[in-house]
């Protein structure tokens, strides 16, 4: 019987390189902004995005995920998907693509984790509310135009960046330290622009202007074949539709002609719903497996790229669409994306959630922008070692309101700060910070603060 010999950093790149496909991102060429801390190398036993990985799981942006709203809010029932379980379901459904393309499953599982962490409170209401805020389109939160051009705007891709690499603070530098690899897959999860007025602290390793790498196109279209399935199936449960309804759709007709009869007469309703959830994931993914190995196929050989040197030369080509379903099935699912948006987000319960996420985040905002006194201490600190000025707990009460209309009220520093604060709360403490401040009780209360 052979010995069992514990596999090192080393071995395991080595592994990568034997058993990755020549298009993977492989560990050996991670890159830092920042210098890890040195290790005593046979204590090593992970690989660069297994870190990553790690400290991202280890995040207070990560623990808070599981009390941010998907689509229905997770305080009104304990089955409806919250921002954490979203996470996990894009998490596995990049591992299964990644794996059977032989692409690098831990990058792919690091950049899912991540890839929420600047999601808002409220869901999607949330970040179009904190962006109407910011571009002074929001009437009870006015900010002057000279203050509001150097503030920049807000959306959830480079805000997760932004928590990686400034917000969470647990090492001798801010931000986590991930790799660039794992950094570029967070913001080019969605939408973006390498002109976008956000306020990115570093751009470098980010590849702007360039597609990103085959890992975070997975990680893409992973994220958007967990979004629809699941908004379909907590809005099937929920009531906002009917199964008659849904089976009308191309999409769930395929999956029923795979299925046959039983998955749409046998059973209760529950098994029901649980087997047309299974058969449009296995749909989806599989189609999206076939389709992806198709298109780097071809482009491999198109450029008669053979060895992992080549296609490093060639990577920074490679189409943004490489991974990515059929043109069949990704008709199909834009179908049924416009029937989720129709009747499960624009539903009268949905509706009135996104009416309370506009009143209670602009209500917050005011509060903490009219009286910066209400800021919690970590964001009063960040402010005065920001801009140079005093910590405004120190100051005598006498000069506290001077202090504010002079160098506070006016200060995209401030702005940016409390956006910041905002949107690193989860559903219920900003919903316990609003009663606080708005309607306060007689009792001591309070919770923990939640921001970044």
């Amino acid at each position: 019987m052979s010995e069992l010999v514990p596999r090192r950093k080393s071995d395991l790149e080595t592994q990568e390189e034997t058993h990755l496909a020549l298009c993977a991102t492989l560990s050996s060429q991670a890159t830092r902004r920042h210098a890890m801390a040195n290790h005593d190398a046979t204590c090593d036993f992970r690989t660069a995005f297994q870190r990553d990985r790690d400290r991202v799981l280890h995040s207070r942006a990560f623990r808070r995920l599981k009390h941010k709203t998907q689509v229905y809010v997770p305080h009104t029932g304990d089955h409806s998907r919250t921002r954490l379980t979203h996470t996990l379901e894009v998490a596995q459904l990049g591992r299964t693509i990644a794996r059977a393309l032989g692409l690098n499953e831990d990058l792919v599982e690091a950049i899912a984790l991540a890839h929420d962490l600047g999601h808002t409170p409220f869901g999607h209401s949330g970040e179009q509310v904190l962006a109407a805020i910011l571009a002074g389109e929001e009437p009870s939160c006015p900010i002057p135009e000279m203050t509001r051009s150097h503030c920049g705007t807000f959306k959830h891709n480079y805000q997760s960046l932004r928590v990686v690499d400034v917000l969470e603070q647990r090492y001798d530098h801010p931000g986590l330290n991930l790799t660039d690899q794992v950094r570029e897959g967070i913001l080019k999860h969605t939408t973006w622009k390498a002109a976008f007025p956000f306020p990115l602290p570093d751009t470098a390793g980010l590849r702007l202007g360039l597609p990103c790498h085959l890992e975070g196109q997975v990680v893409a279209l992973a994220d958007e074949i967990a979004q629809q399935t699941h908004d379909l199936e907590d809005g099937l449960r929920a009531g906002a539709v009917s199964l008659a309804e849904v089976t009308k759709l191309a999409l769930p007709r395929a999956v029923l002609e795979r299925g046959g009869a039983a998955l749409g007469e046998e059973g209760g309703r529950w098994r029901r719903i649980g087997r047309l959830q299974r058969g449009l994931i296995d749909l989806l993914v599989t189609d999206a497996i076939g389709a992806s190995a198709r298109n780097i196929n071809r482009q491999l050989g198109r450029h008669g790229i053979t060895t992992r040197a080549q296609w490093r030369q060639f990577a920074d080509r490679v189409s943004a669409s490489t991974v990515a379903l059929s043109a069949p099935m990704a008709h199909m699912l834009a179908e049924l994306k416009t029937f989720i948006y129709r009747f499960i987000i624009n539903h009268e319960e949905v509706n009135r959630q996104d009416h309370r996420a506009r009143l209670v985040l602009t209500g917050l905002f005011r509060a903490f922008h009219s009286n910066p006194l209400t800021l919690p201490t970590y964001a009063l600190l960040r402010f005065s070692e920001a801009t140079g000025r005093p910590y405004l707990r120190d100051l005598p009460l006498a000069r506290v309101q001077a202090e504010v209309d002079q160098h506070y009220r006016h200060s995209p520093e401030l702005i940016r700060i409390i956006v910041d604060h905002l949107a690193g709360m989860s559903d219920r403490y900003a919903l316990q910070e609003y009663d606080a401040l708005y309607h306060p009780k007689s009792q001591p209360g309070g919770g923990v603060g939640e921001g970044s």
